[in-house]
């Protein structure tokens, strides 16, 4: 790789983006952020990024409203130092389950995070796992979408594969779930959750054969974990025997995580686009690291050569 290359890295989560530069072989860019009491943040660029090729790592993680404020400066600061090239690495893009306009009055904002980002200076934009994949044609700038679909089943391969079943949480979540069913060659169930007379959400059947088999529940995002707790209850009335899960980003309260512990899974796979809540480790949630993957990405872009091998 040029000398040209520098990776730098916002707050949001520090532990993958030293994975990151770890995989490269790189040291990470000198960076400053300094917070004022007025709450107003200053990012310094503290080297030479004249005529570089630039990658900005920030996930979209609580604190979200600070750490898209330090993503938008910290890009502005690199575009007046004259980057010659500034690509977001967005491991979780900010705000990409508002991506339709749904009720009247309201802000697309996944699409207006995406004209922010490339207002603030981003040549281009490399994330993981879109909500929807709508949201790469929100952005006047090139988006290279990842997946991390291979990691999540690369975890599960070591399960006794000949009595699994691979099940959808949500009839409209069986697309997705579909990508992982194929992947590890497995037949797809899906929990019918339908809204009742009261307004609530409620299981009304399990759509394909769970009787004496084991199943994996999968989506690209555990937010609350209700949808693939209430579907594990369903299928564990209907015969099922092991219960597990996985999903692409965890965004896990300490709520939701105290819930999966007391829950009968056996374990949920995550990947670490998004970092725990500080301290909340669970034996039940095994994390998996995307970083060698983001690291590739970086690698082919940099070296103008082709990563559609890493979008499968």
């Amino acid at each position: 790789m040029g000398n040209d290359l520098k990776v730098f890295a916002g707050q949001s989560n520090p532990r993958l983006a030293i994975g990151i530069c770890q995989s490269l072989g790189l040291d990470p860019g000198l960076i400053e952020f300094i917070s004022f009491s007025n709450e107003n943040i200053k990012v310094k660029i503290c080297e030479n990024v004249r005529g570089c090729d630039v990658f900005f790592i920030q996930t979209s993680c609580p604190p979200v409203s600070d750490h898209l404020m330090e993503l938008l400066i910290a890009l502005d600061a690199l575009k007046y130092a004259s980057a010659r090239r500034i690509t977001a690495v967005l491991p979780y893009y900010p705000y990409a389950l508002a991506d339709s306009k749904d009720e009247p009055r309201i802000s697309v904002a996944g699409r207006l995070m995406a004209d922010l980002i490339t207002e603030a200076g981003a040549d281009r934009i490399l994330t993981m796992t879109l909500h929807s994949p709508q949201i790469m044609g929100f952005s006047r700038i090139p988006v290279d979408q990842l997946s991390g679909v291979p990691t999540i089943c690369a975890h599960y391969e070591g399960v006794q594969r000949e009595n699994l079943v691979v099940v959808a949480p949500d009839i409209s979540r069986a697309k997705v779930t579909e990508a992982y069913a194929k992947r590890l060659g497995l037949p797809l169930a899906v929990v019918d959750r339908r809204m009742g007379g009261d307004g609530s959400i409620q299981v009304h059947g399990v759509i394909g054969d769970v009787a004496g088999h084991d199943v994996i529940f999968f989506d690209d995002e555990i937010i609350t974990g209700r949808s693939i707790l209430e579907g594990a209850a369903a299928v564990k009335d209907r015969g099922a025997k092991k219960i597990y899960a996985g999903c692409v980003h965890g965004t896990l309260t300490s709520e939701t995580i105290e819930r999966l512990d007391q829950s009968g899974l056996e374990g949920v796979a995550i990947t670490d686009t998004i970092p725990l809540p500080t301290g909340k480790g669970n034996p039940k949630v095994q994390v998996c690291s995307v970083a060698s993957l983001f690291a590739n990405a970086i690698r082919a872009i940099h070296e103008e050569t082709s990563i559609s091998a890493l979008f499968n």
